[in-house]
C-alpha cells in the first residue's frame, strides 16, 4: 500500500492498546489503555475519550512499544551508508520504518578517508531535511582504528593507526556520535580522550585486546561493544579477553547481533544474563541486501554473497547481516525465554541510554518523544510512529485509523 503522508496523519491518540509504562526503572505490568499524542512528544496516557475530530490510531489486540533504535547499521533495501548520497538515506529510513525501527545511526565501513568523510558530510545534510521513516540520530563509524588481527568483513587494507587530525575533521563535518576502535592499538588512549572530549561515544569492537587491556579501555571512557563475540579476543578461562571483560563490566554496554548466526544461542542466553535489560541491545548491523532477493552484494568495496539467510565474504568470513529489529526481537525471546515486558528495553530504552539520549528516547512517558511501534501478537510490525507521525500502517490495517 502507498505509505501515509506524514502531513496526513498526525496522530492525537493511539486507543484500546497494551503498553509498558515506566515507573522510574521498573517496568509496571503491561497496561491497557490510550496515549495522547501532540507536538511530537507523548502528552499523556489514558488518553479516552479522544478530542473530537483528532486523528487515533486504534491499536486493539495489539502492543505498543517505543521505537525500535538500531545504533548499529549499514544499509537496507540495496543501499548503504557509504553510498554517500540522499537518496540512500532516505530509502533506508523508509525500509526501516517497516520494520519498526524509529531512529537509527547510519554505520560507516573501514575505508580511505575521502569516502568515509562524504558519507559524514552526506548524513549531515540528510539530517536538515524530512526522512519518511525512521529519523537519524548521528554517524556510527565503525574503524578505521581498529586492529589488523581482527577486521573481519572490514577492508584490512585501509585499517590504520588513529589519526586525530583525520578524527576530527570527520566530526567538524556532521554529527558523529558513536566510534568503534581497537583501544590496545597505539595512539588508541589519544583519540578515545579526543572522542570524548567531541561528545563521541566509544565502542570497543574489531579488536586484538587482553582482558586488562580491554578493562584499561572501559577506564579510559570505552562504555560499549560492538557486536559482542564478533571480532574480538574471545572468553578462555586463563585468558579471558574482550569478551570476558564485558561480560564481568556491569557498566559497559553490549551490543548483540540476534540472528543466531552470528552467535549461537546459548552464547546469546549468556550475554543476556550477565547484562540484563538495562545494559544490552540488540542491533542488526544490516547491509545493502537487507529486504533484498538471495545473491551478491557490495560491503566496503568487497563482494559478499548473500545464500539461506547469511552474508559471507568469498573467503566465507560473515559480513554484516539482513536482520531486521522486529527479528531480532523474536530470535531474542526465543533463545532467553524472557517475557516481553523483561525484554523491550533492548530494542529501545538501552540504545537510547547508550547514546545518552534516554532523556528523551526509549519510553513511553509523558515529554518523551512519540517514537512508537505497533506489535500484534506475533509481534510483527502493525504500524511506526515518528515524531507523532503515521510513517508506516501495513496493508489491511486501514481500519485502524479514525478521527
Amino acid at each position: 500500500m502507498p505509505q501515509p503522508d506524514p502531513s496526513i496523519f498526525p496522530l492525537s491518540a493511539i486507543l484500546n492498546a497494551s503498553f509498558p509504562f515506566l515507573l522510574g526503572r521498573n517496568i509496571a505490568p503491561f497496561l491497557s489503555g490510550g496515549l495522547a499524542l501532540a507536538d511530537g512528544r507523548i502528552a499523556g496516557k489514558d488518553f479516552t475519550p479522544p478530542i473530537p475530530g483528532t486523528a487515533r490510531l486504534d491499536a486493539t489486540g495489539c502492543v505498543v512499544l517505543p521505537g525500535f533504535i538500531d545504533l548499529h547499521i549499514h544499509g537496507s533495501a540495496g543501499h548503504d551508508t557509504m553510498d554517500a548520497t540522499p537518496q540512500s538515506l532516505s530509502a533506508i529510513s523508509a525500509f526501516l520504518a517497516r520494520h519498526g525501527v524509529t531512529a537509527f545511526t547510519p554505520t560507516t565501513m573501514t575505508a580511505p578517508h575521502p569516502p568515509t568523510l562524504a558519507a559524514v558530510q552526506n548524513v549531515a545534510a540528510a539530517m536538515a531535511h524530512p526522512l519518511p521513516g525512521a529519523a537519524i540520530l548521528g554517524v556510527h563509524l565503525e574503524g578505521p582504528y581498529i586492529s589488523p588481527h581482527f577486521p573481519g568483513a572490514q577492508a584490512k587494507a585501509d585499517i590504520r593507526p588513529p589519526n586525530l587530525a583525520e578524527f576530527a575533521e570527520l566530526v567538524a563535518a556532521g554529527p558523529v556520535k558513536l566510534i568503534t576502535l581497537a583501544p590496545e592499538q597505539p595512539g588508541a588512549d589519544a583519540l578515545i580522550d579526543a572522542a570524548l572530549d567531541a561528545g563521541v561515544r566509544v565502542l570497543i569492537g574489531h579488536s586484538a585486546a587482553t582482558y586488562e587491556q580491554t578493562i584499561a579501555g572501559f577506564e579510559a571512557g570505552v562504555s560499549q561493544a560492538t557486536h559482542t563475540f564478533n571480532a574480538m579476543t574471545g572468553l578462555h578461562h586463563r585468558q579471558p579477553g574482550v569478551v570476558g571483560a564485558v561480560l564481568t563490566d556491569d557498566l559497559v554496554y553490549a551490543q548483540l547481533i540476534a540472528d543466531t548466526i552470528h552467535v549461537h544461542p546459548a552464547a546469546m542466553a549468556v550475554l543476556a544474563r550477565c547484562k540484563g535489560p538495562d545494559r544490552l541491545l540488540l542491533i542488526t548491523d544490516a547491509i545493502r541486501a537487507t529486504g533484498m532477493p538471495a545473491g551478491e552484494y557490495e560491503l566496503g568495496g568487497q563482494p559478499v554473497f548473500v545464500r539461506e539467510g547469511q552474508c559471507r565474504l568469498a573467503d566465507g568470513t560473515l559480513a554484516g547481516s539482513i536482520l531486521t529489529m522486529e527479528s531480532a526481537l523474536q530470535h531474542f525471546l526465543a533463545t532467553t525465554a524472557w517475557p516481553l515486558e523483561r525484554a523491550w528495553p533492548v530494542t529501545s530504552r538501552t540504545p537510547a541510554a547508550a547514546l545518552g539520549i534516554g532523556n528523551e528516547y526509549g519510553s513511553l512517558a509523558p515529554g518523551y518523544r512519540a517514537d512508537l511501534v505497533v506489535l500484534d501478537g506475533a509481534l510483527e510490525v502493525v504500524a511506526t510512529i515518528v515524531g507523532g507521525r503515521l510513517v508506516y500502517l501495513r496493508g489491511g490495517e486501514e481500519g485502524r485509523l479514525g478521527q
